[in-house]
Formats: structure tokens, sequence, C-alpha cells
């Protein structure tokens, strides 16, 4: 059999299981939020938003997206220590606003698949660079390495394999560091951030160890990731379990690269053979999120989802195997020592994260990829913190992609975040 990778290029599937070759095809090229196509709807709330994210995504997202609406928006970019450049969107004032005075900044920080455009889906009303931007913060939206508009470097293009030579430890380590830093110089000012799913992961990871901890006044975790052990998305679980990112990577396939041409045949031919229901692939791989609305998710795939390394995806793929939070595991005693100077990777101490970082935890009971059971073992970690400085959120209702699309997040979960941040 020949199927074609996620970047259209052939691949000889005659080794791999039918199985395997299935839930292959379904993960890696249609991804979390499926494809770019009419397959992939969403049950939720009827009837059509007032925002049309339209627009020419060459233009960039400021273009694009922001200005239109009738906020300034100015395009930045930062170069990483390893050379990746990424592009970050700076709304300094609110619609409405002159010029004003000192305003502290926020950043924004996206999950895996996804760039800042998440930020930028539900109408200036209710999306939270936009409702940030009106109560008076200076909101830079970051966009990591790989991803639409930060697929730069000085000396590598995207169609190297050695420019996909990446996990979120790097994230860990130079994307983060890089567009904090960024914003701290250009603002002269402690920053408040936002990450949500694998934005929450990378910033704990660095809190973890003490890093950053200087330009940060307090951290927004929406839907956060740290222990997966536990993850009830049968999609992500079964992929982890049978090493389908491992396989991919030794096809050569290193750019994970969600949408293909050719993916609708395909998707129609997998859900046909597995009698899976395509229509509610969203469900089946984040949780029955509770409030979107179903105009939403067309507005979400003319922008996503976005690519990422492959052996991003073996990280976490390591990750819900294992049940720990480690660096990358290279696989074998040898390679460990030579990158980590001892035979298993090192971990992630999430009690190591200061006391007195203040944090806004919010998640959801009906989150397959950030499971309540693992978001109660993070909170163990975090038994000891101080108690006026860490605030926990629970959404019975709320899944995995409430978080950044809801039409009641702006109620439910905004308005309190942004509540605390004004007290810190």
């Amino acid at each position: 059999m020949l199927l074609y990778s996620c970047t259209t290029r052939p691949i000889d599937m005659k080794a791999a299981s039918t199985l395997t070759s299935t839930i292959l095809a379904i993960l890696f090229c249609v991804s979390a939020a499926g494809t770019r196509t009419k397959l992939l709807s969403v049950p939720g709330q009827n009837g059509a938003s007032s925002f049309a994210a339209s627009g020419n995504d060459d233009d960039g997202i400021c273009i694009s997206l922001v200005k239109k609406q009738g906020y300034i928006c100015e395009e930045h970019t930062v170069t990483t220590k390893d050379g990746y450049i990424l592009s970050m969107q700076r709304i300094p004032l609110g619609r409405s606003e002159g010029k004003g005075g000192s305003r502290v900044p926020v950043v924004l920080q996206h999950g895996v698949l996804m760039d800042g455009v998440t930020w930028l889906l539900l109408p200036p009303e209710k999306s939270l660079a936009f409702l940030l931007a009106d109560n008076g913060y200076d909101v830079w939206i970051a966009n990591t390495r790989g991803t639409k508009y930060s697929q730069g470097h000085v000396s590598l293009n995207p169609n190297d394999k050695v420019y996909w030579h990446w996990t979120w430890d790097e994230l860990v380590a130079y994307d983060l560091p890089a567009t904090l830093q960024y914003v701290h110089d250009q603002t002269g000012e402690k920053l408040h951030y936002v990450g949500h799913s694998l934005g929450t992961l990378i910033a704990l990871a660095a809190f973890s160890k003490n890093q950053l901890l200087n330009i940060v006044r307090s951290a927004a975790l929406l839907s956060p990731i740290a222990y997966v052990g536990q993850m009830t998305s049968p999609l992500a679980r079964y992929a982890a379990e049978h090493f389908i990112a491992e396989g991919l990577y030794s096809l050569g396939v290193h750019e994970f690269d969600p949408v293909g041409d050719d993916v609708e045949k395909l998707l129609k031919d997998v859900c046909k053979n597995l009698a899976v229901d395509c229509t509610n692939l969203l469900t089946i791989f984040t949780g029955q999120n509770c409030c979107l609305n179903s105009s939403i998710v067309d507005i979400f795939l003319a922008h996503e989802p976005q690519s990422s390394a492959t052996r991003n995806m073996i990280h976490l793929a390591q990750m819900i195997r294992q049940g720990t939070i480690t660096m990358f595991d290279y696989g074998n005693e040898d390679e460990n020592r030579k990158h980590y100077g001892k035979p298993n990777p090192p971990a992630y101490d999430m009690t190591g994260i200061p006391n007195d970082l203040p944090l806004f935890l919010s998640y959801g009971g009906a989150d397959a990829l950030s499971d309540a059971k693992d978001v109660h073992l993070l909170l163990d970690s975090l038994k000891d913190h101080d108690g006026d400085k860490l605030v926990v959120q629970y959404r019975d209702d709320y899944a995995h992609a409430d978080y950044v699309m809801a039409e009641n997040a702006k109620q439910v979960v905004y308005d309190p975040l942004i509540a605390f941040f004004k007290l810190q």
C-alpha cells in the first residue's frame, strides 16, 4: 500500500499494520483539530459569529486579523540563540484608546499544532488578546518555531531535516527565553504570561528550573499540560502506545505537517475502514467541548493547524507512556549520556516552582488531553504553594478547545483571569 505523508511525499507503508497505518493517517495527517475540510464539524451552539477571520494570511497576522478590527498592531521578529527567527505581534493599545502611559505587557503562548492566531479566533469582544488590550495591557502574541510565521532561521530552511531537529525542550531552552526577554527589553516592564496546552508545559518547565522568574509577574495556565500519563484521548493514547511518531521519524518524516492536499479522500477512506465518525473527530481527540459555536470551527480551519517537529510528537508520546515530565529520551543509555551525562533524561521537577510565583490555573472536567487526574498530580506538586499566590478554577463542562474558542470563555475564564492579573 502506498500512502502520502502529511507533506505529500510518498511513503512505503507495507511494513506497517493496517490499523497502525490508519491511526497514523488520522492522527498525523488530520491532527488534533482536523483537516481544512467540511468533514470536521463540531457539535455546538447554532448561529454565526459576528466576527469573520478572513483575509489573506500571507499579509501576516497584524494585517489579516488585528488591524481590520480597529486595533494598532506591530509585527516583530525575535532570533533565538540557536538561530530560529520567530514572529511576534504586539497590540499596544485598546481599540478606543489614545497613546496613554505605561502599560503592563502580557505574552500569549499557544499550544502544539497551533500558532498565535489561537488568541484571535473569537470576535474582539470575546477574544482574550483584544480583551486584554481593551483592559489596559500591552499584548504580545508569540509564535513558536515551525509555525507559519516563524519558519525563518539564520542558516536553515524548513526543507532541511535538521531544521526540525527539536522538541519542546528547545522551546523551553530557546524560544520562551527569547520571546519573554525581548518583550521585557522592549517595554522595560515585568510581564504576565498566558499559556494554553503546550504553552503551559514550557512555562512550567522553565519555572521549575528557576528560569525567567526575574521578568515574570504571574502566569495563567489554561488547560494545563504537565503530567499526561492519564490522558484519555483514545487517538493520542493509541499513537503513543504504538510508537506511531517514532515510525514516522524512522521513515524520514521530520516535519509533522497536519495538512495535505489529499487528506480529505484519505480521511474518508480511513473513517470508513475504522467506522470512525469523522464529523466528531475534534471531540474524539480533545474531549466534548461544551461551548463552541459551529462557525468558530470554520474560522479555525481557515488558519490552523500548524506544523511541528515529529521529534516533538515523539517527546510528547514518551510522556504519555511513562507518566513523567522529563527531557527527550534518546532511546539508549549511551545517547542519553552523550547529551545529559547520565543514562536517563533529567526530570523537570514541578516542586521546584517557587511557592511565591502567582499562578492562575484553569482546567476542565471534559478535557481528554489535559485530564483532570493529571492536573491533580500537578496540583499535588504545588501543594506547598503560598495560598494567596495560587488560584485554581475548575470547569466541569470545559474541554481542551473551549479555553480558546468557547463562546462563553470571556465570562467564565477570561474575566476572572484579567481580575487575577490586576491583583498582581
